[in-house]
């Protein structure tokens, strides 16, 4: 595959964005700053990360990273969605986690000096920022806040992977482990509507199985008696769901 850095970048000089995506061009100006670890910084030390990055725009599928490849810089997802996924020489793969907008990419592998353990790929159209190694490590040098807050997200990092191996290993069932990643889902991405909590669907039913240790045919049948029982509905690229109920069916 052959990764972002390496391909063309595209300019996001002026506001007439592909893939219908709002861009931002300014990291001291972008109203999700306050909602996310990294960016939660002073106008002043937003307005230096500014002048390191270099920012481009990608479809989905684009491949940021590979497994493997020695880090050159700092990836910060400042719209849209990504995955990390590890794969065996068998050529099987997991999804480790979803990253979502504001989060950092390859940090803890930048930090340590080590290769990438995962490849990082966007899911959907997505604005990335880039930060040359030797540049963000100078930032971090001399802004003790933005230390803080890289400890902030590797504590973060840790979190959602001690998570997503409580899913795997505990959850009793293929079932459970579905209904407990939608309820995920609904708790950090839903919003609340008449019909119930609408949630972002952004995934095929393969890359779900890879998230939960299942077949793509597993999951299509699965979904579909979620559907059957009322526990859910889909509509376009949202799923509808009442967590109550589905907590209390799907186990």
């Amino acid at each position: 595959m052959q990764t972002a850095t390496s391909k063309a970048s595209l300019s996001v000089a002026n506001s007439a964005a592909p893939y219908g995506l709002r861009v931002v061009e300014n990291c001291a100006d972008c109203s999700a700053r306050q909602k996310t670890l990294f960016c939660r910084m002073s106008v002043e030390t937003m307005r230096e990360l500014n002048m390191i990055r270099q920012t481009a725009l990608y479809p989905a599928s684009a491949v940021l990273f590979v497994e493997g490849e020695m880090p050159r810089g700092l990836f910060v997802l400042c719209s849209g969605e990504a995955k990390l996924t590890a794969g065996s020489k068998q050529g099987e793969a997991i999804i480790l986690r979803l990253v979502e907008a504001g989060e950092l990419l390859g940090l803890s592998s930048l930090i340590a000096g080590s290769s990438y353990a995962a490849t990082a790929e966007t899911l959907t159209p997505a604005q990335v920022a880039f930060i040359p190694a030797r540049k963000f490590q100078r930032f971090l040098r001399t802004h003790p806040d933005v230390a803080l807050r890289v400890a902030e997200h590797l504590s973060m990092e840790l979190h959602k992977s001690w998570e997503q191996a409580r899913l795997l290993a505990l959850a009793p069932s293929t079932r459970s482990k579905l209904a407990q990643l939608l309820l995920e889902w609904a708790n950090e991405h839903g919003k609340t509507e008449e019909e119930g909590v609408c949630v972002p669907f952004h995934m095929t039913h393969e890359e779900i199985g890879r998230i939960i240790g299942a077949s793509r045919e597993t999951v299509s049948r699965l979904l579909s008696d979620f559907k059957r029982r009322r526990l859910i509905r889909v509509k376009g690229s949202s799923v509808y769901l009442v967590p109550e109920e589905l907590r209390a069916a799907a186990i």
